[in-house]
């Protein structure tokens, strides 16, 4: 009797042992993998102080929303305190009043596609432009050092540490290279102790190591993005990819097997032939009926797998480029608009140079080619504002312009709902409720 009873002790003891440990297991991975993600300049951004009231605009709060005519938003140093229209609200007598009739109001845009480390200038050229926060995915955090002690106003840097990449890289300048599955978890977890916002895999990684970034990353709380074109998107999709950069990472994925052996093939022997071979293989797609096509962007919404296409980057129109370029990229085009109907997320991301665009207009660009894609004048604002948070994985400080987010806006002296070209039409910056100023 004493034995059964010490027998069933033990097993009690040994089964509470074991499930205080499971619970402790199940708390730590809860912890690791539950990260509030930061700029990495977040700490050097002077801070709003005071009261700001800004009156009269036509308020567009990046949700999607209907906008809001004659809107009264007032911010209490860097947050937004009050969301409304004119009159639901006091406004404060040492309150900062700015008169915003006939403008428009928009959260400040997010870019997820930048590239401007070795050019100083080019943060404050975009802040100007209303870009608040940026994610430049492939660049080591030191590059961007000269921006950040220019003594210039400069969005809020999202960096992801340079492409992790295998031998030999495509650019060789910003690449950290693996051998294998576990040195992939080795860079995520050095980049993400020097504050990386994201992980970049580059497209010559394989599937299995992919897998074992986002994995790692996962577990750190970051998301995952990459460029591909020689892994098949689907199969690094299902590996656990949070986001997918550029158009042409999908062309492969739409060509029959054979085909994308070949130009794979091409790719891996010269990294150059991807300059006229993704026309090409977008030239041939046959964008009504294919298997393939609807596949992928049905995988692309199932996942919830951001994209974003960088259509900008690739345009070619007649004065640029020949038929096949061309059409390849009015094919370019079509997937977009397919993917973003279906249901896909896009975001804006502007390569920050492009061919169509002045130097420091590559967002707007962008936005145009979205909308041109079949995205509304609404959703492609929603696409730069709080669809991208939702990418950064900071939508619930940024994004939109609701009570209780930081203050990042903009003003327009124009209406972007009538014409995406309005967003040329700045009129003040704000940037953690400091009205910036530039020289």
């Amino acid at each position: 009797m004493k034995i059964d009873i010490i027998a069933t002790l033990l097993v009690v003891l040994l089964f509470s042992c074991k499930n205080k440990e499971g619970t402790e297991r199940i708390a730590v991975q809860k912890k690791v993998g539950t990260h509030t993600i930061y700029a990495l300049n977040a700490d050097e951004i002077p801070k709003g102080e005071g009261i700001i009231a800004i009156i009269g605009a036509t308020l567009i709060n990046g949700t999607g929303s209907a906008p809001v005519e004659n809107s009264l938003v007032i911010l209490q140093n860097d947050i937004i305190d009050f969301v409304g229209k004119m009159g639901e609200r006091e406004i404060e007598e040492d309150a900062t009043v700015i008169d915003a009739q006939g403008m428009t109001l928009l959260p400040g845009l997010i870019d997820a596609h930048f590239h401007g480390g070795k050019h100083a200038e080019m943060s404050t050229l975009f802040l100007k432009k209303g870009v608040t926060s940026v994610r430049d995915p492939g660049a080591w955090n030191a590059s961007y050092d000269s921006a950040r002690n220019s003594g210039r106003p400069i969005p809020r840097l999202f960096l992801t540490g340079p492409h992790i990449d295998v031998y030999p890289p495509a650019y060789p300048e910003n690449s950290y290279l693996i051998q294998d599955a576990e040195e992939g978890r080795i860079a995520v977890n050095r980049f993400a102790d020097e504050g990386a916002t994201a992980i970049k895999a580059y497209f010559r990684l394989s599937t299995e190591m992919i897998a074992a970034i986002c994995d790692e990353a996962h577990k750190r709380g970051i998301p995952v993005t990459a460029h591909l074109e020689i892994t098949h998107a689907m199969d690094a999709i299902k590996a656990g990819l949070d986001g997918v950069e550029h158009v042409t990472s999908f062309g492969t994925a739409l060509l029959p097997l054979e085909e994308a052996e070949i130009y794979k093939n091409k790719v891996m022997a010269d990294n150059e032939a991807r300059r006229s071979g993704r026309y090409e293989v977008w030239n041939e797609l046959d964008m009504d009926n294919s298997v393939l096509m609807d596949t992928l962007i049905q995988l692309l919404v199932d996942r919830k797998t951001f994209v974003s296409p960088t259509l900008a980057v690739f345009e070619r129109q007649p004065d640029r480029g020949d038929s096949v370029a061309v059409n390849g990229f009015a094919n370019m085009l079509k997937f977009v608009g397919k993917a973003k109907k279906a249901g896909a997320k896009v975001v804006v991301g502007s390569h920050t140079w492009v061919p169509y665009a002045d130097t420091g207009d590559a967002y707007y660009r962008e936005m145009e080619l979205l909308h041109k894609a079949g995205l509304s004048k609404m959703q492609t604002i929603e696409a730069a504002t709080l669809e991208n948070a939702k990418f950064f994985r900071i939508d619930s400080r940024l994004g939109s312009i609701e009570k209780g987010k930081i203050a990042d806006l903009i003003l327009l002296r124009e209406n972007p709902l009538d014409d995406l070209k309005a967003l040329k039409t700045v009129e003040q910056v704000v940037l953690n409720g400091v009205l910036c100023e530039f020289q």
